[in-house]
């Protein structure tokens, strides 16, 4: 089972959805962190709709990418794991709806699986910067739901307004048989049926 799993292809193309979900976030990195965050990367976490290794992909991203945080202590530990729980449920997502195809499957599969990172970031990461990382007057519940609607957001619009187009650009090379972006051989089309009294 695993060793079905564990492909070449898998491997290295969670080892690029990794390095791409660190470049990008060392490439924003004076506004990746804190209240308000910047953070393009967040848009990859839609590809576990497609492929089950961009979830330890993005669990590994984001622990890479948080040693650059201020809130490292706690960036190393529930940071990727919230990461790492809404990779899980978005999967889960893109495999119940797996039959759904079309323009209304495409958006209902997006919509629902960008709930997660959306959420999960959003409950928790304010949690840990208000409540773990501030002391006296900033650590309060009024400030607890102000950065809550901050990462709401922000992490919206990467999910939503960078992570359609690309599940989108996902969905269409996989359609197209783009040996990178599927598991299997690339289908050929059947030959068509000799005419009788014709030779090939």
């Amino acid at each position: 089972m695993f060793k079905n799993f564990f492909t070449t292809k898998r491997i290295c193309r969670a080892g690029v959805i990794a390095a791409l979900y660190v470049a990008l976030t060392y490439a924003f990195a004076p506004v990746a962190f804190g209240i308000f965050q910047i953070r393009p990367a967040e848009a990859l976490t839609i590809l576990p709709l497609f492929f089950p290794e961009a979830i330890p992909a993005l669990y590994v991203g984001c622990l890479l990418a948080n040693l650059a945080s201020p809130f490292l202590l706690y960036d190393l530990t529930i940071g990727p794991l919230a990461t790492l729980a809404a990779a899980v449920c978005t999967y889960l997502i893109g495999v119940a709806f797996r039959k759904y195809t079309g323009k209304g499957g495409a958006a209902l599969k997006v919509g629902l699986g960008g709930i997660f990172p959306v959420l999960f970031n959003a409950f928790v990461i304010p949690a840990v910067i208000v409540f773990l990382c501030s002391e006296g007057a900033d650590a309060t519940i009024a400030a607890y739901w102000t950065t809550f609607a901050s990462f709401l957001l922000t992490e919206g619009i990467w999910v939503y307004a960078l992570g359609i187009p690309l599940y989108l650009l996902v969905d269409r090379m996989r359609a197209r048989g783009v040996s990178v972006f599927t598991d299997g051989k690339k289908k050929t089309p059947a030959q068509e049926p000799t005419q009788p009294g014709h030779q090939i």
